[in-house]
């Protein structure tokens, strides 16, 4: 996935705005939250970080590509980092982005929830 193709796929998420902050990442947020960061990587291959689950942080922490997410993950925030391409991991990290933006939703304040129109089934 380019870092066009993941702001695109960010923005057609609810709710969402867009910010390039610490050092020109491609930060996405919900109600003022980040849920997903295009950037950060010292190589020239993209790298895209995003909150998860318990279970999807220890399922993805060593998969090849995958990491506990640099700054992140250290102070112990379930966060990962797709730092290497494989074959089918644009579907994945699409799948990963939506469960973080939804995960990080279900943390905000139940009045900006419905400000928003988000987790309102």
């Amino acid at each position: 996935m380019t870092y066009e193709e993941f702001n695109n796929y960010c923005q057609s998420l609810p709710a969402t705005t867009y910010i390039a902050q610490w050092g020109n990442a491609h930060v996405w947020k919900v109600g003022g939250k980040v849920f997903a960061i295009g950037g950060w990587e010292k190589t020239n291959e993209p790298a895209f970080t995003f909150k998860t689950s318990d279970l999807n942080f220890n399922l993805l922490q060593d998969e090849e590509g995958f990491r506990p997410a640099p700054y992140m993950a250290s102070r112990g925030m379930k966060w990962i980092q797709l730092y290497q391409s494989q074959q089918d991991s644009d579907e994945k990290l699409r799948y990963y982005i939506k469960e973080s933006h939804h995960l990080v939703s279900l943390g905000l304040a139940k009045k900006i929830q419905k400000e928003l129109g988000l987790n309102q089934e």
